[in-house]
């Protein structure tokens, strides 16, 4: 299977710099939202990301113009017609992918195959939005933010998915430079299932003044060897985020383990989501 041309569904956070990485390997790429302005502000974003990389001396003028130069937004779901792969990123709502998958595999090639970047939702369950004769190239392509910087990609076969539909996603993964680990489909896959409790239990040590925040994710840091700290780390995910995977392992699992804990909904209902809004765990500056 040929990838060339590549619709990625969905310009924030994880869909623009799904949009970069495509573009940089030389990938025709269609960056699709809704509103022509949101698909836009995804393009900006990725000219943003490139602008840095030209500043610290890592890529030329002519080439971030070249990349750029790749994207093309559009707020038009008939461009669809012309991909090879069709990237699914919006937001984690189960009713919001369906009724996009299903919308899309109505005007998509019927070879395209069609990937969703889901990070917790069942790929069987989108999967059964399209046509039956669609399933075989349906599968799960989960990125992790900063879609430039991080080098995994989650790969995530439903009960349909063919040989050959993996076998085009790990060439293409190998092109951008991104190592595969591959799940089964059920609820979180392999890094939610294991990251969201780790998430959940600082949150709970926060809730009960076990210690401050900052001393958490210290601890973390410095006693772990982790990046970031696991509450720097869920305002990064967005706390909307977090909250919506848990909602979907604790009623695909069970277990305590997955139960968000109150300062999570609480966060949640006033809005402040972590770095996207300026306030979480911690204060961001706007």
């Amino acid at each position: 299977m040929t990838i060339d041309t590549i619709f990625v569904a969905g310009a924030g956070l994880m869909g623009h710099g799904i949009a970069q990485v495509h573009a940089a390997i030389g990938k025709q790429v269609v960056l699709y939202e809704p509103e022509q302005t949101r698909a836009e502000a995804g393009r900006d974003r990725v000219r943003s990301n490139l602008d840095r990389q030209v500043a610290k001396g890592r890529l030329t003028a002519a080439d971030a113009e070249a990349v750029i130069a790749r994207v093309a937004p559009t707020a038009e779901l008939d461009r669809v017609a012309d991909a090879d792969l069709v990237i699914e990123a919006v937001f984690e709502d189960l009713a919001v992918k369906r009724g996009l998958w299903s919308e899309l595999d109505r005007r998509a090639p019927g070879g395209a195959i069609f990937a969703s970047n889901t990070s917790s939702i069942s790929i069987d369950t989108l999967a059964s939005a399209v046509a039956a004769e669609r399933r075989a190239l349906f599968l799960g392509m989960h990125f992790f933010s900063p879609v430039p910087v991080m080098p995994l990609v989650e790969l995530i076969r439903g009960r349909e998915t063919s040989d050959e539909t993996e076998a085009a996603i790990r060439d293409l993964a190998a092109e951008l430079d991104k190592r595969v680990i591959v799940s089964l489909d059920r609820p979180g896959f392999i890094v939610n299932r294991i990251l969201m409790p780790f998430l959940v239990e600082a949150m709970r040590a926060l809730e009960e003044g076990l210690a401050t925040k900052e001393d958490i994710d210290t601890g973390a840091k410095v006693g772990l060897n982790h990046p970031m700290g696991p509450l720097e780390l869920a305002d990064f995910i967005g706390l909307d985020v977090c909250l919506g995977i848990l909602h979907v392992l604790r009623e695909g699992l069970g277990g305590e383990q997955f139960e968000p804990p109150p300062i999570l909904d609480s966060l949640v209902a006033q809005g402040h989501l972590g770095q996207k809004t300026g306030q979480g765990f911690y204060t961001y500056p706007r």
